[in-house]
């Protein structure tokens, strides 16, 4: 059954693996009641009418662009891999990138052996290199007018120099400490990636859409939650002003009196960056005390 005839919103998500994790406990936190079996290839959400398709990453923008699926979580190194792909064969690659998720987070780098000697870019121009992300890795060359001997791989792509089969890899790097585990260094970066909400072309039906429109709000709400901090501080009433200055990324702050105290309030806000200890230090050299920074769950509005 292709999605149109489906009366739940289909979502394609990763059947294993980090991303796996990622996006259903976003969709937990989202309030979904999430129905998973072992070796199931559908996940019904039993109090919204939301269906997951639990597959490869590497099908996740097929079924998108094909429209077996609305939607899917997907890494943007593997959406613009298969992109590429497609458009070199040919076919079509529509999708909706609905927004960035905000996890996920890792590049695409070039890695060559320790010993190497590395001297810049040209350096690489005829070299052998094991890649799952044969694409990504052509428009880099072309883009530096260097050329590759691709020996393409879809697993242990870090062992290759090692046994001989090529001389560099390009593959995925969160740490690095699979790199170093290998006798590898990382040389050159040539792609950045998270994981990304996408949709098909296609029209979703009003029930569909309307669906969608719950959904979203809530996915936006818990990221911005996990980017932001509730702070509450006692502070003097005279040196507010400073106060607010020092809080990164936040909103118009609530200010409340203190029981008792004429010369200091109660200030509580929401900030959306980093808040360190350095600017907790700066606070309370400025006379605040009580300062506590604690996590959001759930944001909206």
């Amino acid at each position: 059954m292709s999605s149109t005839d489906n009366p739940r919103l289909r979502i394609a998500i990763q059947k294993s693996g980090r991303l796996s994790d990622e996006s259903q406990s976003l969709f937990k936190r989202c309030g979904l009641k999430i129905n998973l079996a072992d070796r199931k290839l559908l996940a019904h959400v039993a109090n919204m009418p939301i269906e997951l398709m639990l597959v490869r990453s590497s099908d996740i923008p097929g079924l998108v662009m094909d429209g077996v699926c609305d939607l899917g979580i997907v890494g943007d190194n593997t959406l613009e891999e298969h992109a590429l792909e497609r458009q070199l064969m040919g076919e079509s690659a529509d999708f909706n990138k609905v927004c960035s998720l905000k996890f996920g987070g890792c590049r695409l780098s070039i890695a060559l052996p320790e010993e190497v000697d590395y001297q810049g870019i040209s350096s690489l121009d005829g070299l052998r290199i094991a890649t799952t992300y044969p694409r990504l890795l052509n428009r880099f060359g072309d883009q530096h007018g260097i050329k590759f001997e691709l020996c393409k791989l879809n697993g242990s792509v870090e062992v290759a120099p090692r046994v001989g089969l090529a001389d560099g890899i390009c593959d995925l790097v969160s740490t690095g400490t699979t790199l170093e585990a290998n006798g590898l260094k990382e040389v050159e970066q040539i792609y950045t990636s998270k994981a990304a909400l996408i949709q098909a072309k296609h029209p979703l039906t009003e029930q569909k859409q309307q669906t969608l429109n719950t959904l979203l709000p809530r996915i936006q709400g818990v990221l911005k939650a996990r980017e932001s901090k509730y702070i509450m501080l006692h502070a003097p009433k005279d040196k507010l002003h400073d106060v607010v200055a020092l809080m990164p990324g936040s909103e118009t702050p609530t200010v409340l009196p203190l029981a008792e105290r004429d010369d200091r309030v109660a200030v509580h806000v929401v900030s959306t960056e980093t808040f360190f200890w350095e600017t907790m230090e700066q606070l309370k050299e400025l006379g605040c005390n009580s300062i506590l920074v604690m996590p959001i769950e759930k944001m909206m509005g």
